[in-house]
C-alpha cells in the first residue's frame, strides 16, 4: 500500500468516528452501502467468539444498512428509552492496516476505543474491527463492519454508536 492510500483510509476512519461522536446520523449512515453487514459477535468462551451470525449468538447483527437505519430512527423518535439521554462519546482508532481485495475493495483492520459519559458515569468499550470498503467515487462505502468487543462485561447500554 502506498502512503497516500494509507492517509486517505485513515482520514475515512477518523471521519466515521467524528460523525458518530457528533451524532450526525445522516452523514454516518451515508458511509454504509445499502447491503452493508454489521456484526458484533458474542464470546462463546474466553478466547473464542461466534463467527457466523446465522448459527451463533451475536450482540449486534444487521444483515444490511436497514438495521442501522432502524436504530437511528428509534434514537430520533425517542422510541429507544435506553438511550435517553444519549451518551457523549469519544471514539479513538489506531493501528490502521490495509490489504487490497478483489474489485478494488479494501480490507481495513484497526483497533478502537470508545469513551462515553452518561448519567454521571464514565465508561469505555474497546476492541478491534475489520472493515470491507468498496470504492465510491473519491471515497468508499462500508460494505461490512465486523467488530470484536474485548471488554464484553457490559454494565450499561451497548449500541452501534459505541463501536
Amino acid at each position: 500500500m502506498n502512503s497516500q492510500l494509507q492517509y486517505r483510509v485513515e482520514q475515512f476512519c477518523y471521519r466515521k468516528a467524528e460523525l458518530c461522536d457528533a451524532q450526525d446520523w445522516d452523514a454516518y449512515l451515508d458511509l454504509f452501502s445499502e447491503d452493508s453487514e454489521f456484526h458484533l459477535p458474542q464470546w462463546d468462551s474466553e478466547h473464542v467468539y461466534t463467527t457466523d451470525p446465522k448459527k451463533g449468538m451475536s450482540l449486534i447483527y444487521y444483515a444490511n444498512r436497514g438495521g442501522l437505519e432502524d436504530r437511528v430512527f428509534r434514537l430520533r423518535t425517542g422510541k429507544a428509552a435506553s438511550t435517553i439521554p444519549m451518551p457523549r462519546t469519544l471514539h479513538m482508532v489506531n493501528n490502521i492496516r490495509i490489504a487490497a481485495l478483489e474489485n478494488d475493495e479494501l480490507e481495513v483492520k484497526l483497533n478502537w476505543q470508545t469513551l462515553y459519559y452518561r448519567m454521571a458515569t464514565s465508561e469505555q468499550f474497546y476492541g478491534y474491527a475489520t472493515y470491507r470498503l468498496r470504492p465510491d467515487g473519491e471515497s468508499w462505502k462500508i460494505a461490512r463492519k465486523h467488530v470484536v468487543l474485548l471488554n464484553d462485561t457490559i454494565n450499561s447500554v451497548l449500541d452501534f454508536y459505541h463501536l
